[in-house]
C-alpha cells in the first residue's frame, strides 16, 4: 500500500550476505568494510557428463581455482569461478567465466567426449560474501568462515559463510543475539531437527503414489524427494490426464518431471511470482533456460487463475520471469552464440549440402522460409506439428525477428552447430530428418531398362 510504520525490536540481526557492508552502515557509517563480494558461475549440461553417482573435485586448477562436476537433477553441474565483483541484486554470468569452466571439464573427460559450448542448458552467477574479521589483527586475510560482530548499538551481524555451514552459521548468531540482548532461550534444537514433509517419508513412499494416484514413477520419485510425506496433498490436487496412463498429472515439460498441480501447491505455499515459481519452487531455470520458458505461459495461467491476476498482471509476470532468464540464468549468452557467430565458417562443399536442404523447403527461391513452408513439407511426410511449436523453432534462429528464416541465418546456425556454439537445434534436425525422409520416397527411374521387369 505504500504505508509505512515502525517495526519495535529488542535486537537486529544482519543476515544480508553481500549486503553486509551497506546495511552495517546504516547502523554505523564510520565502520570499515568487512565483506569482498566475488562471483560464482555455475553451468548446467547434461547429464551424459558425469556418472550417474560420482562427482569429481579439482582444488588446483590451471589458474588455483577450484573446479567440479557433479550429477544433479539428472543433470550435471559444473563450476565455480571465483572473481572480485560489485554487489547487485541481479549478478549476471559472463562468457568468459563460461569458457572457464567448460575448459577445465574438457582436462577430465574422454577424448572422445566432446565438451560443446552449445550444451550448456543453463547458466548463472552468485555473490559469494567473503569476509575479513574486523577483530583481526590482519586486515587483509579474507576467509570464507563465518564472522559474528556486534556493534555499539547492539546490531547483531552474520557475514560470510557459506550455504553448507548454514545451521552452525544460525547457532552462532542465535547465540550472540541472546548472550548481547540477554534473551530467554534455551540450547539450540536444530541439530536432527526433521523437516516439514520428513515424518512419514520413507525410500518405497514414491510407489503408494504410483499405486494410489497413478503417477508415472518419474514424477512419483521427484515429489516423493521434493515433498516428503507432503507430496500426497500435490498429488490430490494433480488433475486427471484423460490418458490410459499416466492417470493424473500433467508434465510443465516433457522432459522434466515438474507437474502443474505443483503450481498449484506452490500458490498454496506463497509463492506470489512466476520467478519465484521456475527457479525455487520447481528448479526449472536452473536446469534448462529454454525448457523455462517454454512452460512460462502455462505457469502463469495457472498462478493468474489461483490468485486473481488481471490480463496485465499476467504480462507484466510474464515478461519479468523471461527479462530473469534472458540475463540471470544465462539465456542471453546462449543466443549470443548464434547472433555473434556472423562468420559463416563451412568448406563449399558444406554450403553447398546446407543451400540444397533449404531449397527443400524454399520451394518458391524466395531466399526465406516461413511455417507455411516448412508444413508443406512435413505434410508430405505424413508429420504434424501444432503452428505455435512451429513458431517457436523457427524462433529460435530468426535472428531478425522479422518472422522468417533467411538463408544467411540458417547457414549461421549450421557453422554454429559445427563449431559446437549451439546444440539441441530443432529446426536444424527437423529440416535433416525431413530431407532424408524425401530423399527415401524419391522413385527409382526404370527408363533405361525399357520399363522394369
Amino acid at each position: 500500500t505504500g504505508q509505512e510504520f515502525d517495526v519495535k525490536a529488542k535486537c537486529v540481526i544482519n543476515a544480508t550476505g553481500p549486503f553486509t557492508d551497506s546495511v552495517r552502515k546504516m547502523d554505523d557509517q564510520e565502520v570499515p568494510n568487512i565483506c569482498q563480494p566475488s562471483a560464482g558461475v555455475h553451468i548446467v549440461m547434461p547429464g551424459y557428463y558425469s556418472p550417474d553417482n560420482m562427482g569429481l573435485l579439482d582444488p588446483a586448477t590451471s589458474d588455483g581455482r577450484v573446479i567440479f562436476f557433479l550429477p544433479w537433477e539428472k543433470m550435471t553441474i559444473a563450476g565455480t569461478t571465483d572473481s572480485p565483483t560489485d554487489v547487485t541484486s541481479h549478478p549476471i554470468p559472463t562468457e568468459e567465466d563460461i569458457n572457464f569452466i567448460l575448459n577445465e571439464v574438457r582436462n577430465y573427460l574422454s577424448v572422445d567426449v566432446e565438451v560443446r559450448r552449445g550444451d550448456v542448458l543453463a547458466a548463472w552467477s552468485g555473490i559469494r560474501p567473503l569476509v575479513t574479521d574486523p577483530n583481526s589483527k590482519d586486515t587483509q586475510s579474507i576467509s570464507r568462515n563465518h564472522v559474528v560482530t556486534i556493534s555499539d548499538s547492539g546490531l547483531v551481524t552474520i557475514a560470510g559463510g557459506k550455504w553448507t555451514t548454514y545451521r552452525a552459521m544460525a547457532q552462532d548468531t542465535i547465540d550472540a543475539a541472546i548472550q548481547a540482548h540477554d534473551l530467554k532461550a534455551g540450547s539450540s534444537k536444530t541439530i536432527g531437527l526433521q523437516l516439514q514433509g520428513a515424518e512419514d517419508w520413507s525410500p518405497t513412499l514414491y510407489i503408494r503414489l504410483v499405486q494410489d494416484y497413478g503417477l508415472e514413477s518419474e514424477v512419483a520419485q521427484h515429489l516423493a524427494s521434493t515433498y516428503g510425506d507432503k507430496a500426497f496433498e500435490v498429488a490430490k490436487i494433480a488433475q486427471v490426464t484423460g490418458k490410459r496412463w499416466p492417470i493424473v498429472g500433467k508434465r510443465l515439460v516433457s522432459e522434466f518431471p515438474y507437474i502443474e498441480a505443483e503450481v498449484v501447491y506452490g500458490v498454496k505455499e506463497y509463492a506470489r511470482t512466476a520467478v519465484d515459481m521456475i527457479s525455487r519452487r520447481t528448479r526449472l531455470a536452473f536446469l534448462n533456460v529454454q525448457a523455462a520458458e517454454e512452460a512460462l505461459p502455462r505457469i502463469v495461467d495457472i498462478m493468474g487463475k489461483e490468485l486473481n491476476w488481471s490480463e496485465q498482471k499476467k504480462k507484466e509476470e510474464l515478461e519479468a520471469a523471461r527479462k530473469f532468464l534472458y540475463y540471470e540464468m544465462g539465456y542471453k549468452v546462449k543466443s549470443d552464440q548464434l547472433t555473434d557467430s556472423s562468420e559463416i565458417s563451412l568448406v563449399p562443399s558444406d554450403i553447398e549440402r546446407y543451400k540444397k536442404r533449404f531449397h527443400m523447403f524454399d520451394k518458391d527461391k524466395k531466399g526465406f522460409i516461413t511455417i507455411l513452408d516448412v508444413q508443406r513439407v512435413l505434410e508430405s511426410i505424413s508429420v504434424q506439428i501444432a503452428e505455435n511449436t512451429l513458431h517457436d523453432i523457427l524462433n529460435e534462429v530468426d535472428l531478425n525477428k522479422n518472422g522468417q528464416v533467411e538463408l544467411n541465418e540458417f547457414l549461421q546456425l549450421m557453422s554454429a552447430i559445427q563449431k559446437g556454439h549451439v546444440s539441441g537445434s530443432r529446426l536444424a534436425v527437423l529440416m535433416k530428418t525431413a530431407e532424408e525422409n524425401l530423399r527415401q520416397r524419391v522413385v527409382i527411374p526404370v527408363d533405361r531398362s525399357g520399363g522394369g521387369l
